[in-house]
């Protein structure tokens, strides 16, 4: 059986899926943890329950091979032909996945500056699955590819023109997540995809888009995954002078960038606690705030962007949060009643697709979204 198999790698986690060939059924995922820290643990979930365990050693490499090893015993006739990458940043050319050959590599090392906290692991994870599957074609996938389309307003910062083209611009991220639900849409509400859409990518890392024809034509995120929303650790929208006055304060560079994407957004204030569903289940005043803000600040952006889309006809919550915390939802949508929105309190605490009540003049739906599947089908297009 002819596989692809997919590698999502970060900093501390990787998340690993196959999908049989030619009809890309899903065989096989699972999760490996905490990499680089004593309590490194892999999951294959039901499909593998004995794989369960700490992984030694703690690092990528050895994640890579637990998730190969899990692959032979869920499925033991399975020849990983394809591995797909999902590659935070493709600079501003790359619009397609890619063959990775060296010549690529280098050219997207090159791109670590602009993702330090990313590139650099999800760029490893090729070489680790080059010894787990030396025959296999290596693809990259990029989060930014699907937001290449922006218009030039949407992609400039209002800095000097030499900066602009120096590289730093609106790249926008989390593609291949909207890429997922763009497709779905067409299955979903064909009518819809044609029209305005904001897509809500709620996570840990969070992220608004606005699209039009099933295209992207406006994000909150920019020149980095910092931007936009406030995440479960990372600031969102900041001022810059914010940056300028730590560093003139004393603060290393180093301190400000470990504040900024590890310590701030909602563990910065609630006091400690990132996760949305222990702040949704604790009682602190803290926890409501931060759950407040967030929120706030999610409303806040959608009412931004329905201006970029010139009107807004729907609504797409998707992600750890925004598929799975009905109370994040109706907070939201009930901070949007100027632009129409009205909820079903009782569909969206069931959490069906649709949940818009029938007043409401903009749809509301929850559609999970599986950026596994579209790293499977991009790679798929490569197979002859």
């Amino acid at each position: 059986m002819d596989v692809v198999f997919t590698v999502n790698a970060g900093s501390s986690s990787l998340k690993c899926a196959a999908y049989r060939l030619p009809d890309l059924t899903p065989v096989y995922r699972c999760l490996a943890s905490a990499i680089g820290d004593a309590g490194c643990r892999f999951d294959a979930g039901p499909s593998a329950p004995e794989l369960a365990g700490p992984i030694e050693p703690p690092t990528q490499a050895g994640a890579l091979a637990r998730a190969v090893e899990g692959l032979a015993v869920v499925a033991p006739d399975a020849r990983i032909v394809a591995c797909s990458h999902r590659v935070v940043h493709g600079g501003p050319d790359l619009k397609d996945p890619v063959l990775l050959d060296e010549a690529m590599l280098e050219r997207l090392n090159r791109l670590s500056a602009l993702a330090p906290l990313h590139q650099p692991y999800n760029l490893s994870g090729v070489g680790a699955m080059k010894e787990q599957a030396p025959a296999a074609i290596q693809v990259a996938c990029f989060d930014t590819a699907f937001h290449r389309g922006h218009p030039r307003v949407a992609e400039v910062y209002a800095l000097p023109i030499a900066i602009t083209d120096s590289g730093v611009r609106r790249y926008g991220f989390h593609g291949l997540s909207y890429a997922y639900i763009s497709e779905a849409l067409k299955t979903v509400d064909p009518e819809l995809r044609e029209g305005g859409v904001i897509v809500a990518h709620l996570g840990s890392g969070a992220s608004l888009c606005a699209m039009r024809r099933g295209q992207s034509v406006d994000s909150t995120m920019g020149f980095t995954a910092l931007d936009g929303l406030p995440m479960s650790t990372r600031t969102g929208q900041l001022d810059p002078g914010v940056v300028i006055h730590l560093l003139r304060q004393g603060k290393s560079l180093d301190e400000v960038e470990r504040m900024f994407y590890r310590e701030s957004g909602l563990k910065g204030l609630s006091g400690g606690e990132s996760d949305m569903r222990a702040l949704a289940a604790s009682s602190a005043p803290e926890a409501a705030f931060a759950i407040e803000y967030f929120c706030h600040r999610t409303a806040r952006e959608i009412g931004a962007l329905a201006v970029s889309l010139d009107g807004l006809d729907g609504i797409v919550f998707t992600a750890g949060v925004g598929e799975n915390q009905p109370g994040v939802r109706a907070d939201i949508a009930g901070r949007l009643a100027s632009l129409g929105v009205a909820i079903d309190p009782e569909k969206n605490q069931r959490g069906e697709p649709r949940f818009d009540a029938p007043s409401s003049r903009v749809k509301l739906l929850r559609i999970p979204t599986d950026e596994e599947a579209m790293l499977a089908r991009h790679a798929a297009e490569f197979i002859q």
